[in-house]
């Protein structure tokens, strides 16, 4: 296994994945961050790409689905998959549910968060530079998974996902280890006025600390800070919340990044499930 910012590279079978040591010591449940690396996809797709409706084919998809779950450790079979457009709804999922996104159709138009509390099934969310954020509640064996990209990070993901878990499985947000995963960092993530002013209006959290200024209307922004502070304000303890560090646009060659490659790529998808 080899470090990249806070996380570790794994692979198996020529699949390469990113898993957060903090989690990795939790016995109970299995994780990962997939690369665009060891898939069968081909040309702008190359070659683990996750992510259907994109212009690759729904059958390299499903072989990158086998290969990705063979290698890190997932049940393809209880797989459930968001629906997600940079809103925060957050959606329960059960064994019901399975295949949901994946090789059944989506029956919501709108699911950024997922968690459950069963074993086996498996939460699957999409990235290409938006924050993956992942919980676990050590107190009650709840999971959650959630997309925050500049919109969802600005209306609070991160906390409406601590007052999910707690509405359905009764979380203390004081037993819920929190970790953010692979995005485009505050070294590559320049944004204009609009972007800044709905960060600005996050007043609890002082954003001004997470954004640096460039002139011309520009700043840059840390959207790994920004949601640390959320989920810390939502009641995780600080101790309790582990920031992956991994750029997406600065590691282009491994992840995908939309702000390198534009809309023709391949995504990478998180995972997360209670072993059973």
């Amino acid at each position: 296994m080899k470090s990249l910012g806070c996380m570790q590279l794994n692979e198996k079978n020529h699949v390469p994945f990113l898993t957060f040591p903090r989690l990795s010591a939790l016995p109970y449940i299995t994780h990962a961050f997939s690369t665009r690396k060891g898939g069968v996809s081909q040309q702008e797709f190359s070659s683990m790409n996750l992510n259907f409706n994109r212009g690759d084919s729904d059958e390299a998809v499903l072989e990158n689905y086998h290969l990705f779950c063979t290698a890190a450790g997932f049940d393809f079979h209880k797989l459930v998959a968001s629906a997600q457009d940079h809103h925060t709804v957050v959606r329960r999922v059960t064994s019901k549910e399975a295949g949901i996104g994946i090789w059944r159709s989506r029956d919501m138009q709108s699911v950024d968060g997922l968690i459950t509390n069963e074993p086996g099934v498996v939460l699957v969310t999409y990235y290409a530079d938006c924050v993956p954020l992942y919980f676990v509640d050590i107190g009650k064996k709840a999971i959650g998974l959630a997309h925050a990209g500049w919109r969802g990070t600005a209306a609070g993901m991160g906390a409406h996902m601590v007052k999910a878990m707690q509405t359905e499985f009764g979380s203390n947000p004081k037993d819920i280890i929190a970790a953010i995963g692979p995005s485009i960092g505050p070294c590559c993530y320049e944004v204009d006025s609009p972007v800044y002013e709905k960060v600005m209006a996050l007043t609890e959290i002082a954003p001004y600390q997470c954004l640096q200024p460039k002139g011309e209307g520009k700043y840059m922004l840390d959207l790994w800070e920004v949601n640390r502070r959320i989920i810390q304000h939502a009641g995780v303890p600080e101790k309790n919340i582990t920031v992956g560090k991994v750029c997406t646009c600065c590691h282009s060659n491994l992840l995908f990044s939309h702000r390198v490659m534009g809309a023709q790529r391949g995504g990478m998808a998180a995972m997360m499930a209670l072993n059973a």
